[in-house]
């Protein structure tokens, strides 16, 4: 099984909901790698969310996995409800020490690129990892999302109209 590990942007949110962009098509990783729109093509749903590639550490599941024009974008959710593992790992999402989503799949299909790295045109999704760090040098993690934190600005804000509306 290959293994690419991406940075990516994703968020979070208090029931453990995850979306992210598990990797972009406009260009390479840092060892040459580039995956082309259609690869992903036929990807088996639900997909394992493991933590750093570690099959003995399942945290959640990836429900959507949609190709664009700037990559494939995964949704899922960690079980917070039901493992305590993914109260954890949504915890280090939260703080920023958890930043990526890493793929690890099969290649069907793939030529040299002059220079290094692959093409990679056809492949085997089999997961999608949360990780600390990338290989992907052009995606990045830039927010994580709270529902509390939502609800509380919603309440500082119904107040202060509150407060407006008696003046």
């Amino acid at each position: 099984m290959d293994r690419l590990f991406v940075e990516t942007k994703f968020q979070s949110d208090d029931s453990g909901a995850l979306e992210g962009m598990a990797w972009p098509f406009a260009q390479p990783d840092r060892v040459g790698d580039m995956i082309q729109k259609g690869a992903f093509n036929g990807t088996a749903l639900p997909l394992p969310m493991l933590f750093g590639h570690d099959q003995n550490d399942p945290v959640g599941v990836w429900d959507v996995a949609e190709e664009g024009d700037e990559g494939l974008h995964l949704k899922g959710r960690l079980l917070v409800d039901d493992v305590a593992r993914a109260r954890e790992v949504r915890a280090l999402v939260r703080s920023g020490a958890v930043r990526g989503i890493s793929i690890g799949f099969r290649t069907k299909k793939a030529d040299r690129r002059s220079g290094g790295g692959r093409t990679i045109t056809e492949l085997e999704l089999l997961e999608a990892s949360l990780v600390t760090l990338g290989m992907h040098p052009g995606a990045r993690v830039t927010a994580a999302k709270s529902a509390v934190q939502a609800l509380g600005l919603a309440e500082q804000i119904n107040r202060a109209a509150a407060a407006l509306s008696q003046r």
